[in-house]
Formats: structure tokens, sequence, C-alpha cells
């Protein structure tokens, strides 16, 4: 595709040529060519020890936050029963508060009957309507009717529940 490689060509190791020669004794260097240490034994053992530290780290660390998840634990129960005590909530008053309010809201769902006037002007809208179903507007008398019922039992209502 291109006309140069996509990879470096491998190089030779670039080597350090001092301008002088360097000020290392010949005693030294015969011990690290001696030596059966390479650099990936020194760097694998320095890992191990790496390895080691931060597992102890770890290990100690966990350590402290149990200690101090047990702490916080054994304070907020602690908290919490004195709490109920202070209240003096217990859960049968809570469990006969719930029962009290699924009572009221049975109560408010049931469907009460709707008056006499209400349902007879109801049907005659409905009446009204399949007599006239080409022409609806001609019904305007009944709806009116109707709303008026409807307005009425409303206005019931409301003063019922400000009261």
């Amino acid at each position: 595709m291109g006309s140069s490689a996509s990879k470096p060509s491998a190089a030779a190791p670039h080597v350090w040529k001092a301008p002088a020669p360097a000020g290392v004794s010949h005693n030294l260097v015969e011990q690290l060519e001696s030596s059966p240490e390479t650099d990936m034994s020194r760097q694998q053992a320095i890992e191990l020890q790496v390895q080691a530290r931060v597992a102890e780290e770890l290990k100690r660390l966990r350590a402290a936050e149990a200690a101090k998840l047990q702490e916080t634990l054994k304070s907020s129960s602690s908290d919490e029963q004195q709490q109920q005590q202070e209240n003096g909530i217990s859960r049968q008053k809570v469990q006969k508060e719930i029962e009290a309010l699924r009572a009221k809201l049975e109560e408010h769902r049931k469907v009460r009957e709707l008056p006499e006037s209400t349902e007879t002007a109801r049907s005659e809208v409905v009446r009204c309507l399949r007599e006239h179903d080409r022409r609806p507007l001609d019904c305007w008398k009944e709806v009116e009717a109707f709303k008026e019922e409807v307005r009425r039992l409303e206005k019931g209502w409301v003063d019922k529940v400000v009261a």
C-alpha cells in the first residue's frame, strides 16, 4: 500500500560510546560479568517483593475497613433502637396505621349509585343520540340538562369535602 514499511527495521541496540574511558574498575566489570543474576531475574525478584508488599497492604486495609464497618453497624443499630424507644413506634403500631389507611382507601374505591335525576338525564342523552345518529347537535337540550345534573352533584361533593 505504501512505499515504506509499517514497522521500523530491527536496528542494532544502541551502544553508548563515551569520548573518554569510563571510570569503572576492572574488578567491578568482572564481578558483574561473572554474576549469575541477570536483569530479568533482578526484575522478577523486585516484582515479587512489590507484589508481597501490595498484598500485605491490601490485607491491612481490608481489616481496617471491616473493623470500621462493624463499628458503624453497631452504632447505627443502637441509634435506631434508641430512636424507636424515644418515638414509641413499634411494629404493631405501624401495622395498625397501615390497616387504617387501607380501610380508608377501600372506602373511597366504592362506586356510589347515581341519583335518579342524573340517571334519567344520562339516559335521555343516550336516547336522543340514538335517535339523531346523523345529527348529534340536535341533542343540545338533553346534554345541557345532563351537565346541570353533574354540576349539582359536583357542588354537593365539594360542599361535603370542604365541610
